[in-house]
């Protein structure tokens, strides 16, 4: 790969090419095409948004000719090429830039917390909507989101159901401190606990109205097929121990069925695999109408209950 600075967009060998400078769409293309031979999986995407985080802007809104100079100073060309070379480590886009999104959030990423996928999103939209259900019988909905990480359910149920009451209770002290700083920027009334789930929050038992979970439930011998999952997210949010992965998502589920109230719905997520046996897991726990919802590929990737 060494030609990978200049196709890249240059480096400190300078930004030109036969033709002349080389502007930031050409810079772009380049690390397109640096991304594509490593493997990243959506190669134009994340040299766009690199680009994007160096310029402070999108893209559309730099003029067709100018180089990274013109648009954003002397360093950026050197910057994004250093930060194209970092993607194509397969360091995760998300921790080069500090940012993930998540439904209509942009929250705060870092190593030691758990990057979200768009199949969580679905399983916050089904959190989002039975609070929604209870808030509009004039009541605020009491949530509790079971292995927060970076606090995005949670914050996504206090941000799209105003006057929700949200407890995120996380166990990793690294993820904990992404989540704080995403709790503080976006619904500081979120109540986060430091704590394990399987024993969290017991003063609240028989007053939750939602109990929704993204907890690790990979088994021991599933390595993850991803480099930026399998390298780069902790194995405490991967891993959900035992031999089938399900241990840590059984304590879930058993803390679901004590702090749900009567009626209240319960939400977690799981492997494709795994949906019979979940299911399973959530009656034997007491809950009833328990149904397998599909992700957004139309895959079985959570379950839904009642207690």
């Amino acid at each position: 790969m060494a030609d990978t600075p200049s196709r890249a967009g240059g480096s400190a060998r300078g930004a030109t090419d036969s033709r002349g400078p080389v502007t930031v769409r050409q810079a772009v293309a380049g690390a397109a095409l640096v991304l594509a031979e490593a493997g990243v999986p959506t190669p134009d995407v994340d040299a766009r948004l690199l680009a994007e985080h160096v310029l402070g802007r999108s893209l559309y809104l730099v003029p067709s000719a100018a180089t990274f100079a013109e648009a954003s100073g002397d360093r950026a060309q050197t910057l994004f090429a250093e930060l194209v070379e970092r993607r194509r480590r397969r360091e995760p886009l998300q921790h080069i830039t500090g940012l993930m999104a998540f439904r209509h959030l942009t929250l705060s990423a870092a190593p030691g917390a758990f990057v979200v996928r768009p199949e969580t999103e679905v399983v916050a939209g089904e959190a989002v909507e039975a609070a929604a259900a209870v808030a509009s019988k004039g009541r605020a909905p009491v949530v509790v989101d079971l292995c927060s990480g970076s606090g995005a359910i949670a914050l996504a149920v206090a941000t799209e159901v105003p006057g929700a009451v949200v407890h995120a209770v996380e166990l990793s002290p690294a993820a904990l401190r992404v989540a704080r700083r995403n709790v503080d920027a976006l619904a500081p009334a979120v109540h986060l606990v430091a704590g394990d789930a399987a024993t969290a929050l017991r003063e609240l038992d028989g007053t939750v109205d939602v109990v929704v979970s993204n907890p690790p439930y990979i088994p021991p011998d599933a390595v993850p097929r991803e480099t930026e999952v399998r390298e780069h997210d902790p194995d405490l949010a991967l891993y959900g121990g035992g031999i089938d992965g399900l241990d840590v998502p059984r304590a879930v589920v058993r803390t679901a069925a004590r702090l749900l109230a009567d009626g209240g719905v319960f939400v977690m997520e799981h492997a494709e695999v795994q949906a019979a046996t979940v299911r399973q897991i959530a009656a034997t726990a007491g809950l009833r109408e328990v149904r397998t919802g599909r992700d957004l590929t139309g895959r079985d990737r959570y379950v839904v209950a009642r207690r």
